[in-house]
C-alpha cells in the first residue's frame, strides 16, 4: 500500500481535460459544502486520462482515470486565476490508486477510463460497474509546440475536515480541439447531474497525448467540517483560525 504522504509523480499520460456549462445549474451548486461557493456559471469540469504503462509513474503503475467537480469561486491555484474545484466523482481502474486518492479525501471509487483516437476524431468513455457512463466525442489536431505549465487546485474533505491539494502539471496540448458532444447515459446515476446543457456551452479545455504532473506530499488545511444533518445533505466548512500544511497518512 502506497503512503499517501508521499508525493508521486506521472508523465506522458494521455489527457482530455475541459470545462462546460451544465443543464442543472442548481443541481451542481447543491453538490458545492456549504461555506465554498460555486462559479457564477455553475462550470464543471472533467479530466479523462489513460497512462499507458507502470514506467510512467513513481508507483501508481498503469493505471485510467476520470475525475470531475465543480469549479469554486473565490478560491484559486498559485497564480491566482485558475479557479479551484470542488471532486464529486473520481473513478479510476487501480485498487493502488483508489486507495491512495481515498485517504488523500477524493471521493474514489472502481471504474475504468478509455481514449481512442481515429484520424482527427477522439472519443473519451468512462465506465462505472461496467456500465458506460460518460462519452465525450472531440476533434483534435497534431501535437504541438507549445507547453501549457502551471498548477491545479482541488478541496476534498479528510477526516472531517476542508483539506486544499495543488498540483503541478505540463503538458503538449494537440494544435487545434474542438469537443463535439458530451453525453452523460445514465439518467438514474448521481454522476448525471453534472451533465452539460444543450446546447453544449465549454467554457475551457485541452487534449494532450503526452500530459504530466505530480500528487503533493502535504495537504493544506482550511477548516473543520460538521458532520452533514441528512444524508443527502453536503458538510459544512468552518472558517479555520489558521492554515498549517499537514502531510496525511499518519
Amino acid at each position: 500500500m502506497l503512503d499517501p504522504a508521499v508525493p508521486q509523480l506521472v508523465v506522458n499520460c494521455r489527457t482530455l481535460y475541459f470545462s462546460w456549462l451544465p443543464a442543472d445549474p442548481d443541481a451542481v451548486a447543491a453538490l458545492v459544502p456549504a461555506g465554498l461557493r460555486p462559479h457564477r456559471d455553475r462550470q464543471v469540469f472533467m479530466n479523462q486520462y489513460v497512462v499507458d504503462d507502470e514506467s510512467q509513474t513513481t508507483g501508481f503503475g498503469s493505471y485510467s482515470l476520470t475525475y470531475l467537480g465543480a469549479t469554486l469561486a473565490g478560491v484559486d491555484a498559485p497564480d491566482g486565476v485558475t479557479a479551484a474545484g470542488w471532486w464529486t466523482h473520481y473513478v479510476t481502474s487501480s485498487d493502488q490508486v483508489r486507495t491512495y486518492a481515498l485517504a488523500r479525501g477524493a471521493p474514489a471509487q472502481a471504474g475504468h477510463t478509455t481514449i481512442t483516437r481515429r484520424g482527427d476524431t477522439l472519443v473519451a468513455a468512462t465506465h462505472i460497474g461496467g456500465v458506460p457512463m460518460i462519452r465525450a466525442r472531440v476533434r483534435v489536431g497534431e501535437t504541438g509546440n507549445v507547453m501549457h505549465n502551471g498548477h491545479h487546485r482541488y478541496l476534498t474533505a479528510l477526516h472531517g475536515q476542508l483539506v486544499s491539494s495543488i498540483y503541478p502539471v505540463v503538458a503538449e496540448p494537440v494544435t487545434s480541439f474542438e469537443i463535439e458532444s458530451v453525453e452523460f447515459l445514465d439518467p438514474d446515476h448521481p454522476i448525471y447531474a453534472l451533465r452539460p446543457e444543450n446546447p453544449l456551452t465549454i467554457a475551457w479545455g485541452y487534449y494532450s497525448p503526452r500530459a504530466s504532473f505530480a500528487y503533493p506530499g502535504g495537504l493544506t488545511v482550511l477548516g473543520e467540517l460538521e458532520p452533514a444533518p441528512g444524508p443527502d445533505t453536503p458538510g459544512r466548512p468552518r472558517p479555520a483560525g489558521r492554515v498549517v500544511d499537514q502531510p496525511v497518512g499518519r
